[in-house]
């Protein structure tokens, strides 16, 4: 297995929302970052929105030359400009055959001692890791939306998982700045398991009348201490990827994992949260 002093490339595969944060967090600690999607658009809004978080950033102060921290990433649609990549951390979309296919592909171009991290909120690492001819460096690097803000991240351990890899997962996310915890490969791992009864049970609470929804987040978060309610964080992850994890665990682990009717209603009409402008809030 390469070890983490001789990473200094790192490619992500994904310039969604997880992947150009992922790719911006990576840069900013000082690693070369090759951020692949498979259409041009689709890379050029990732690096429109690393700009955008970084120009943000520098504003509060929190981050002192961003014009360096965008030069050391590079935005392509090559799988080939990944292959010599020290570390790979996927970011695709919440779909396991996905997932499969883009670590065949990575084991096929990357060097056979790359460790080969997926950032799964919800899917079995050991499933996706069965795609590859190196189960042992597959592991789960799990980041929390938005990546550049929130200090967690879930290292999860597949079946067939190297405790090299694991150990070298937690180190690598400390030098991004991040803090971790450990998980073993069950369906929605710690965080997932956990949040996604709590805002689904948010949005029944709404749907059914309980409360307004500002009541609803405002008595979570001042009778909890969270920083968001289940409304409005649900409107930043996304309505679609609640949704999604919602569905896989209601698959994997029964109706306590059901997704709310209004939150599938939301989807169904293009209210995403956040990133479409309207969720159960407007923006």
């Amino acid at each position: 297995m390469r070890g983490l002093a001789e990473v200094d490339t790192v490619a992500v595969i994904g310039a969604g929302t997880m992947g150009n944060g992922i790719a911006q967090v990576a840069a900013t600690a000082g690693y070369d970052v090759v951020m692949r999607d498979v259409e041009t658009d689709l890379v050029e809004r990732g690096v429109d929105a690393v700009e955008s978080s970084l120009s943000r950033l520098a504003e509060k102060g929190e981050v002192d030359d961003p014009e360096a921290v965008r030069a050391r990433i590079e935005g392509t649609t090559d799988l080939a400009a990944v292959a010599d990549a020290d570390l790979v951390v996927e970011a695709v979309v919440e779909e396991v055959g996905v997932k499969r296919d883009v670590f065949a592909d990575l084991a096929s171009v990357t060097d056979d001692d790359v460790v080969l991290a997926t950032n799964t909120s919800t899917l079995s690492v050991t499933e996706i890791a069965a795609a590859t001819d190196r189960p042992d460096l597959v592991v789960g690097l799990h980041f929390m939306n938005p990546v550049p803000l929130m200090r967690g991240v879930e290292v999860v351990v597949g079946e067939r998982t190297d405790p090299e890899t694991v150990a070298f997962a937690h180190e690598f996310a400390e030098r991004l700045g991040k803090e971790t915890w450990e998980s073993d490969d069950k369906p929605g791992f710690v965080t997932n398991r956990i949040l996604m009864p709590w805002l689904n049970e948010g949005v029944r609470a709404y749907d059914e009348g309980v409360a307004s929804k500002e009541d609803i987040d405002r008595g979570m978060r001042l009778g909890t201490n969270v920083p968001m309610g289940p409304l409005e964080l649900a409107d930043h992850i996304g309505l679609d990827v609640c949704l999604q994890a919602s569905r896989t665990l209601h698959d994997e682990l029964g109706d306590r994992y059901k997704p709310a009717y209004l939150l599938e209603r939301k989807v169904a009409a293009g209210d995403l949260g956040k990133k479409t402008g309207a969720g159960f809030y407007e923006y």
